[in-house]
């Protein structure tokens, strides 16, 4: 479980990065971190994962405050950046030596992990690999911590198509009742049909946190024809007319979800956003 009170985050004197931010996350789910370039999504990963500390306000993880760095707190999370660097020693050699640091780690598993990417399950050099060959192994060891907490930023920067699918099976299939995963990207679609949850932050401010049953409760996306409501919150054209996000009066009747339309509502729209995800709908 992780727990945000009032976040205000600055990077020295700077304006603030993230700022009276309260958040509630529940384990059980896969969330998809979304927001613009410097809205803070990778700062919010740090500070969940102790590697920066807040301003002002509290964060809570698991009953443990990140900035104390405590070994029952560190062998619990596990985080995985969007700039990796890997040491140039052999996959076996970093298995023991990492692995140790995680008591839920499971060789087995990783090893599975390792296959399903099509990879080896001997590496001479890791720093030799290629950069997505190297993101496959460090997703692969994540997932083989059985974490309670897995956090990746930006984790498919790097995988080719066939490789993101399989990324999406092998996360579905990592998550269990009492684990929480947080993914952070800029490739909205690389998300569909695996999140069940989506974070939305823009403007140093929270706007959406809420399962995707809540969003297509509050929302209706639909492909229209050459006239847009007045009152659709987004719409884009396309070749079949005009793609629009719309309030959903009727949520008996929701409609797909489309992440990208979703993220670009509540950008455009951050007010109303906010006011309708504030509380759940009676």
């Amino acid at each position: 479980m992780i727990n945000l009170t009032n976040l205000t985050f600055c990077y020295g004197r700077k304006p603030p990065v993230l700022q009276d931010l309260s958040l509630h996350l529940e384990p059980g789910r896969i969330y998809g971190l979304l927001g613009s370039n410097g809205a803070g999504k990778s700062s919010l990963m740090r500070l969940i994962a102790g590697l920066l500390f807040p301003t002002d306000g509290q964060i809570r993880v698991n009953n443990h405050e990140p900035s104390q760095r405590e070994p029952a707190f560190l062998e619990t999370v596990f985080f995985l950046p969007e700039e990796i660097d890997t040491p140039s020693m052999t996959l076996s050699r970093y298995v023991t030596t990492m692995g140790a640091f995680y008591p839920k780690f499971s060789d087995a598993q990783f090893r599975h992990y390792l296959k399903s990417f099509q990879l080896p399950a001997t590496i001479d050099k890791l720093a030799d690999l290629s950069l997505g060959q190297r993101k496959k192994v460090l997703i692969s060891f994540g997932l083989a911590t059985n974490t309670s907490v897995l956090l990746m930023d930006e984790p498919t920067n790097g995988l080719d198509i066939p490789s993101k699918s399989q990324f999406r099976k092998v996360v579905s299939a990592a998550l269990t009742d009492d684990r929480l995963i947080i993914i952070s990207t800029h490739q909205v679609r690389d998300l569909d049909s695996l999140i069940d949850s989506v974070v939305v932050i823009n403007d140093h401010e929270l706007l959406i946190n809420a399962p995707l049953e809540r969003v297509s409760q509050r929302l209706r996306f639909e492909l229209l024809g050459r006239d847009v409501p007045a009152n659709a919150l987004y719409a884009e054209p396309s070749l079949r007319g005009n793609a629009v996000v719309l309030e959903n009066n009727d949520p008996t009747d929701d409609t797909p979800i489309d992440l990208e339309r979703l993220f670009n509502a509540a950008i455009s729209n951050p007010q109303r956003m906010k006011t309708l995800f504030s509380a759940p709908k009676p």
